[in-house]
């Protein structure tokens, strides 16, 4: 019988006759078996704990930071895990703005397996940053069982209830984005009808290629169309084709609020 394995490995870069310092004692993960749905899909977790002072970081970690890393290890009747993203904070990470999690954080899992019976395996590697004074990539393997039923774990429920709103829960409008040439890349502005999320507002723009830097937003509002400007570089230096139908939009609010959007027409 296969037991519940997890090892945390630091992976830095570090010179030459260096001594590795370990790290890993400032963030650990557990696995949460989660349960069996009636459709044979089954709905687990991955809660990272940290410690005291310490943060980790959202898909898009903002101007410093490593975005998790998910790697799973298909199985026979897995088809796919899908993993869910529960509001970040905004915050200043020395000097710069990064978009991640104090403390702790639940990622659900969605592994879709409708021919599964009896136990499941699942096994894989998490990689996430965590950051106090010095940013450290951590990296946690893990081999596991998830039960045939399980419990429904309201740990899990109220992360994936704590996700941002969609556009048509949040009663949003029209979502235009105007691109324009700069010398090495292009220049996006989007323009969102949709009433104040807050009195502070911070915009994540998420080209669909991972490869594309893009700045942190410009940000501005008149009445109920709020306005967001970046900049955004491939690699070549060169200016890209783009793909308005595949970006993503994301509005958080200062008050634990947030709006995900995806596409936008020209404008």
């Amino acid at each position: 019988m296969r037991k519940n394995l997890l090892t945390a490995v630091v992976l830095a870069t570090l010179p030459a006759l260096a001594v590795a310092e370990d790290y890993s004692d400032m963030a650990s993960i557990e696995i949460l078996p989660g349960w069996r749905t009636a459709s044979g899909d089954h709905v687990a977790g991955i809660k990272i704990t940290l410690e005291p002072g310490w943060i980790t970081y959202w898909r898009a970690p903002g101007e410093a930071g490593i975005p998790p890393y998910f790697r799973f290890t298909s199985h026979s009747t897995i088809n796919s895990i899908t993993q869910h993203w529960p509001v970040p904070e905004v915050f200043d990470d020395a000097g710069l703005l990064s978009i991640g999690y104090y403390d702790s954080v639940i990622f659900p899992l969605t592994i879709s397996a409708p021919q599964a019976a009896g136990e499941m395996a699942v096994s894989g590697e998490l990689t996430i940053g965590v950051c106090e004074e010095i940013c450290i990539p951590v990296t946690f393997t893990f081999d596991t069982l998830l039960p045939e039923v399980g419990t429904r774990d309201a740990s899990i429920v109220a992360a994936m209830a704590d996700a941002p709103l969609s556009a048509e829960a949040a009663n949003v409008g029209a979502v235009t984005c105007k691109i324009d040439p700069i010398p090495d890349g292009l220049r996006m502005t989007s323009k969102i009808n949709v009433a104040q999320v807050s009195g502070s507002e911070f915009v994540v723009v998420e080209p669909s290629d991972p490869q594309i830097w893009v700045s942190q937003a410009e940000v501005s509002r008149v009445g109920d169309t709020l306005s967001a400007t970046v900049d955004m570089v491939h690699p070549s230096g060169q200016p890209f084709a783009f793909d308005r139908s595949a970006v993503r939009i994301t509005i958080l609010g200062d008050n634990g609020q947030a709006i995900d959007l995806r596409g936008c027409t020209g404008g």
